[in-house]
This record gives structure tokens, C-alpha cells and sequence, in this order.
């Protein structure tokens, strides 16, 4: 689903992804927002095959992530993840995101998360190519 900014996607909290209170671990917030975000560009072709990126954007690696924690996701079933892309900088990518109730109606965390694309032969930022750029505004925040 997309909204005004960003997208949101439908996620499914299992009963291994909670911790001994049966509440939703803190760790897996990240995983769950890392794989909404991946599958969007997946499925814009930026994938990888034979453990290689099938475009050089997709060689990139996480600087920064940070969430903050509003209401626990207490027990499995369905969640949503909200997503978009704050600012494309030169090599870096901010994303900001929320988690959601299945109906949208209970933030249960927002956060923050820095990508920085990299030169796999030097293993230094390297610049996003301009067709990212363009699949990418897709989801910027305007």
C-alpha cells in the first residue's frame, strides 16, 4: 500500500520472533524493517544472484539504525511496516520508519536507518547511479 510518502507493507510477526514476555524482541525490529525494504527493491530489480548484486546499488552496507520503542508488539500475527526514503545523499541513504498495527491505528515504533552504497573492488562510498535515483524518488519523502 502506498500513502502521501513511502510505502507500507504488511509483515507477520511469528512466534520466534518474540522474547520471553511474548512481546515482539527488539532485535527483530530491524530484520523485519531491513526485509520490507529489501522486497520493495527487489522487486524494482535490485536483487542478488549467485551472492552478487544484480546492480551495483545493491552493494551496500547499514552506517546507522536506531529505533525508538512506543508500545510492544505483544504476540504473533499481522504488523505493517511503514517506510521511506528521507534523503538520497551522494552515497548515503536515509530511511525512516514506522511500526504499525495491522489497521494502522498504533505506532508501536518509529526509527532511523543510514545505508551507504560501496565500490566492491575498494570497499569505499561510491555514488548511487541515476537510475536509483529515479526508482528511489518513488518513496522520498517530498
Amino acid at each position: 500500500m502506498t500513502t502521501e510518502y513511502g510505502v507500507t507493507a504488511p509483515v507477520t510477526i511469528h512466534f520466534d520472533d518474540l522474547d520471553a514476555l511474548g512481546i515482539l524482541h527488539n532485535a527483530r525490529y530491524a530484520v523485519l524493517a531491513e526485509r520490507a525494504i529489501l522486497e520493495w527493491w527487489a522487486a524494482r530489480g535490485w536483487t542478488f544472484a549467485g551472492n552478487r548484486p544484480t546492480k551495483p546499488d545493491a552493494f551496500n552496507v547499514i552506517r546507522e539504525y536506531s529505533v525508538t520503542f512506543h508500545v510492544p508488539i505483544a504476540g504473533a500475527g499481522p504488523a505493517a511496516v511503514h517506510f521511506w526514503l528521507e534523503k538520497l545523499g551522494t552515497t548515503s541513504a536515509e530511511y525512516r520508519f514506522r511500526f504499525l498495527s495491522a489497521d494502522g491505528s498504533v505506532v508501536h515504533a518509529e526509527g532511523r536507518r543510514v545505508n551507504v552504497c560501496l565500490d566492491p573492488a575498494t570497499m569505499r562510498p561510491t555514488p548511487w547511479s541515476d537510475e536509483a535515483r529515479v526508482a528511489a524518488k518513488e518513496i522520498t519523502r517530498a
